[in-house]
């Protein structure tokens, strides 16, 4: 049993004269009851640690990745967060409680408390977290000792660092002890079966690297023994600088028998164990006593990793030996996010769209969906074939070369037929071949849209190979245009009677999982999507060389939008999709999901639509779609599961895809608005979902106010307007590419850099850097006349110039480009 020692009252400290707690911080913007954004937007910092819901940091160098959450919580792993995790972690929003934790005892009282507010919850008499891009900083001062704990990752190798900065505010000696603590996990983050799991760990200890090593034996048990999951077994390892005088690696030596991270035993008594072997419950704490004299402070690093061998392991202790290789490696991170978000930058009249664009959404679309692949409200570990394809683009505003690579990457997830994994796990034989229809043709549209950005044609002949042949398990390979025709071939033969392409399990949506089961189900938001996928890869089919094809494909697009219109039309919007049986979703005979967003937007974005109608349905969209906190994805929701529709119908009413927000489609009713022509509506949209001006309602909107939220519960919720899943989303970068490429109006196409903005009338005018096709352009985009769009005149290098594209410079050089509206 755990039992708690009887600790003396300090006496009252003499404080020195010169401390001073809290800094006087430069203006702080967007400021709530929890926190602010600085000046420059870089960091958000957090002033007491009772957010409404975790507020977190995804931290990821593509291979090592870590969540720090606010409280001091989250967990790590390596290449796979869901297959590799180093830590144990349970997803408990409400609590969090899980983590990897540092305790300060002092060794004179025996009063003790964690560094961060989790898990012993101390009352401090300062807080703040301040999360930026690579790292995060959390502070706090209780009974006169600052802590300070700096967390990043390595920018190469596979470690996350703590550098752990502890401060005596008082004029008299302390002699304090830090203990680390958490679990190990190191494999498949469902473990919950921990009383099998555990016998495959095994702790050591090497006192004179100051290092406690955990290992997990490789898998031999087959898949239907117990919890005998796939996984990447690792090896990690937990060191200390200056090197610690004990350590645990046994969970109930470190907490007692019952006992508590809040208030764990060896913390209460002073001392770890030393305990280490195969025989326990996994975990790991380092023990480092360090003694300050009055005013004093001195630093820990800790580190954390996961490596191939014991002597890559070593090396990496031994760098970090020093900790002012920790402020230099730091530097490295800062410089990192630097070259991935500052080579294209606005300067608008609105702070908050320059934050999100500036700064967030990049680190968003990059750390937690690119590089990390996981949130603190889902955990993938895996490649979502549209998923990340469509994430990809956010490098065409830094480094496209990186887009390209991706691009390549998915295109070896296709079969010979055209299909392709609808996600799949890297490293691994695991992929879900499903009756998707849709993620075939998204790498056709980020291909197209990668040549608009590069123009660099010489990635369509590269070789890449397809998936084994499920019948015949042979390996081929195509250019990747042929993958391309294979996708958009295999699309085209699956259409109904009608003319109408078959929607499968489902389209974009996949809560339609059930709709089209049989392959009877039509899809009209397939058909918009396809109509302007086949209209734009002909001149690419042309250039090709394959002028038939290119024929083909127009011919079919016009066959398309001719369907769409006859079918699809309900009066007033187009129609979603039919079931197998012929019923009807989307329209307004329907009882439920009456009219859904994508079908109306996708309408205007490809040109399906004829004038009149593309009018009529965004005026449609507008009335019934429209609310308080931007456009739900349909209305209204669905209330009882129907198995002829799909899991959609699970999710309570006006919950995620079934009649709320669903921030990654809400984009694109962005970039429809300014199709049409409608720049204040645009702008109107852009504000109601901006997580930073939500913010400043913390208590309903819940989320972090500096990422985008994957939803936003909509009327039928009593929490409307509150946000969720956090990070894990899509529309991070579909938010940056419509406020550059249509709002403000800059966007790459073939022939070079299109000047199109369609802004706010109120506003004067916008500033903006683009990187293009290695070149530079610096942008002045004037509205005299408060008309918002309409260019009046280009100047390009003190050159008028005709046309609203600006030709490729491609000379390495920075240009000058003055645009006036009106």
């Amino acid at each position: 049993m755990t039992t708690l020692k009887t600790v003396k009252e300090p006496k009252a400290r003499k404080k020195t004269a010169t401390i001073q707690i809290r800094p006087v911080s430069k203006e702080r913007m967007f400021e709530s009851k929890y926190g602010y954004f600085t000046q420059d937007g870089r960091e958000y910092v957090i002033t007491r640690p009772d957010t409404p819901r975790p507020w977190v940091n995804v931290i990821s160098n593509g291979d090592y990745g870590l969540i720090e959450t606010q409280t001091g919580s989250g967990f790590s792993w390596r290449e796979n967060s869901n297959l590799s995790r180093i830590t144990r972690w349970d997803q408990d929003l409400i609590r969090d409680s899980w983590g990897k934790y540092i305790y300060v005892r002092d060794r004179d009282t025996g009063q003790f408390w964690s560094g961060t507010w989790k898990p012993s919850c101390p009352k401090f008499d300062f807080f703040e977290v301040r999360h930026g891009q690579g790292y995060s900083i959390l502070k706090s001062r209780h009974r006169d000792i600052l802590f300070e704990k700096t967390i990043f990752v390595d920018v190469e190798e596979p470690v996350e660092v703590w550098k752990v900065v502890v401060k005596n505010e008082t004029a008299e000696r302390r002699r304090l002890s830090l203990f680390t603590y958490f679990d190990w996990c190191l494999g498949n983050w469902a473990d919950t079966h921990r009383e099998f799991h555990k016998t495959f760990i095994e702790t050591s200890v090497d006192r004179q690297n100051g290092v406690i090593f955990g290992s997990k034996r490789a898998p031999l048990v087959p898949s239907f023994i117990s919890t005998g999951m796939t996984e990447k077994p690792l090896e990690g390892f937990h060191a200390a600088t200056p090197k610690p005088v004990a350590y645990d690696g046994d969970k109930e030596s470190f907490l007692g028998r019952y006992g508590d991270p809040q208030a764990p035993q060896a913390v209460v008594e002073g001392a770890l164990h030393n305990s280490v072997g195969r025989w326990g419950d996994a975990s790991a704490s380092l023990q480092v006593d360090v003694d300050l004299g009055p005013g004093q402070s001195k630093t820990v690093v800790f580190t954390l990793g996961s490596t191939r061998s014991r002597e890559q392991a070593e090396r990496i202790i031994r760098k970090y030996s020093n900790p002012a290789n920790a402020d230099r490696e730091l530097r490295k991170v800062k410089a990192l996010w630097n070259s991935l978000i500052q080579k294209t930058t606005i300067e608008t009249p609105d702070p908050a769209i320059n934050f999100m664009t500036n700064v967030w959404l990049k680190y968003q679309a990059i750390s937690g969906r690119l590089w990390a692949r996981c949130g603190y409200y889902q955990s993938s570990g895996g490649f979502g074939y549209r998923d990340q394809l469509q994430d990809s683009q956010i490098f065409f505003f830094s480094q496209p070369e990186i887009a390209r690579k991706q691009i390549l990457l998915h295109a070896e997830q296709q079969f010979p037929d055209g299909t392709v994994y609808h996600w799949w796990h890297p490293g691994t034989s695991i992929g879900a071949v499903t009756d998707c229809s849709d993620d075939l043709l998204w790498l056709v549209f980020i291909t197209l849209n990668y040549l608009d950005e590069t123009g660099d044609e010489s990635i369509l002949d590269v070789k890449v190979k397809f998936l084994p042949d499920p019948k015949t398990k042979e390996v081929t390979e195509g250019t990747l245009y042929d993958h391309c025709v294979r996708a958009i071939e295999k699309v085209l033969s699956r259409f109904s009677d009608r003319g109408l392409p078959l929607i499968g399990e489902c389209d974009w949506n996949d809560g339609l999982s059930h709709v089209g089961i049989r392959w009877k189900g039509e899809s009209i938001w397939l058909g918009h999507f396809l109509y302007g996928l086949l209209n734009r890869f002909a001149p690419v089919a042309e250039g090709c060389g394959e002028k038939d094809r290119a024929h083909k494909y127009l011919k079919r697009a016009e066959d398309v939008k001719r369907a769409v219109n006859q079918y699809g039309w309900d009066g007033e919007w187009y129609w979603r999709a039919t079931k197998d049986n012929g019923d009807i979703l989307g329209s307004k005979k329907c009882t439920r999901g009456k009219i859904f967003l994508n079908a109306q937007t996708w309408s205007v974005i490809c040109g399906t639509a004829t004038p009149e109608r593309a009018k009529q349905a965004m005026a449609s969209t507008e009335k019934y779609l429209y609310k308080q906190y931007g456009p739900l994805l349909l209305t209204p929701g669905y209330d009882k599961t129907d198995p002829t529709i799909g899991y959609i119908t699970r999710y309570a009413p006006s919950v995620r895809e079934n009649g709320g927000l669903y921030t990654h489609a809400a984009t694109w009713a962005v970039q429809a608005e300014c199709m049409m022509g409608r720049g204040d509506k645009a702008y109107e949209l852009c504000k109601v979902f901006n997580p930073i001006l939500r913010g400043l309602d913390p208590d309903l909107y819940y989320c972090e106010p500096y990422v985008t939220p994957g939803n936003v519960d909509g009327p039928d919720s009593p929490n409307f307007g509150r946000g969720g899943w956090t990070w894990y989303t899509g529309s991070a970068v579909w938010y940056a590419v419509v406020v550059m490429n249509w709002l403000l109006g800059v966007r790459p196409v073939r022939d070079g850099l299109c000047i199109d903005p369609v802004l706010p009338k109120e506003w004067p005018g916008f500033k903006m850097k683009r990187v293009f096709r290695n070149a530079t352009y610096v942008i002045e985009v004037k509205n005299p006349a408060g008309t918002g769009q309409g260019i009046k005149k280009i100047v390009v290098d003190g050159k008028q110039q005709a046309s609203n594209i600006i030709l490729p410079f491609q000379d390495g050089r920075t240009h000058k480009v003055q645009v006036v509206l009106g």
